[in-house]
């Protein structure tokens, strides 16, 4: 992270709150572009939260598996496009109840902090959620879409966020997907995908935060996420400029799965 001149100062991290519902792959892209010119030191560090419409995210774990073309084919019956995304793990599905996360920062070692980054998104999504009334934990829910050590999940019961991560050559992409309305729209989607993945899951630990703080709105979560994030860094609201667009336009093909 780039530091301030004085050392007792919080670092800047830049926020980027556009979306592209209606483009999900050309979305991907635009969170590509925003980690190679940050990497290359181009950008500085720089966080988007926006809000997706219905899209399925499948990895490149994904995309090598027998069932793939299937479960592209199922995301589209129901309603979701599929997109290619930057992190790992396995298929994980956004909706307009959801808030989508993307966090590109710079590092010389990326994989040294590795755990570091994992940590540090986990903690200030659970404070952002405990915040807001959700008995909130970070770890894996036992059955969970996407499995991974940093999700973040209510009473150990619920997975309610999870966290992927992408490295290249001089900096790291963090995605998170925080599920605030409509866990069942979430259920629906991702069964047959998984069914065609062959991968085991449990639909009931699929939650959202609605489901724990009854009349829950995505302003609330937002806000809570921003306040969160400003406890520990100086947060400047920025837009994409037009040489990050252009470059996304140029990656868009690579997160479009085949037809």
């Amino acid at each position: 992270m780039q530091e301030n001149a004085h050392n007792s100062a919080k670092p800047s991290l830049r926020l980027i709150r556009r979306g592209f519902p209606d483009r999900p792959a050309y979305g991907t892209g635009v969170s590509e572009a925003i980690l190679r010119r940050v990497a290359t030191g181009e950008l500085p560090d720089t966080i988007r939260i926006h809000r997706p419409a219905r899209e399925l995210a499948f990895s490149k774990q994904d995309r090598a598996a027998a069932g793939f073309e299937a479960a592209v084919a199922a995301a589209r019956r129901s309603g979701f496009e599929p997109v290619v995304r930057l992190a790992g793990g396995r298929a994980a599905a956004f909706h307009e109840g959801t808030l989508a996360i993307a966090w590109s920062s710079a590092h010389e070692r990326p994989v040294a902090g590795t755990h570091q980054r994992f940590e540090q998104l986990a903690e200030i999504v659970r404070g952002a959620l405990a915040q807001l009334g959700v008995d909130a934990r970070v770890g894996e829910v036992a059955g969970e879409y996407c499995p991974g050590a940093w999700s973040v999940n209510a009473s150990g019961r619920k997975k309610l966020s999870g966290i992927g991560q992408r490295m290249i050559r001089g900096g790291a992409h963090l995605g998170s997907v925080v599920v605030v309305t409509d866990s069942r729209l979430l259920r629906a989607a991702l069964e047959p995908v998984y069914a065609a993945l062959e991968l085991d899951w449990d639909p009931e630990t699929t939650g959202s935060i609605e489901d724990e703080v009854a009349g829950i709105e995505l302003d609330q979560v937002e806000a809570a996420l921003v306040a969160r994030l400003s406890e520990s860094f100086e947060l400047i609201e920025a837009e994409l400029e037009p040489e990050t667009l252009a470059l996304a336009e140029e990656l868009e093909p690579g997160h479009t799965p085949a037809r």
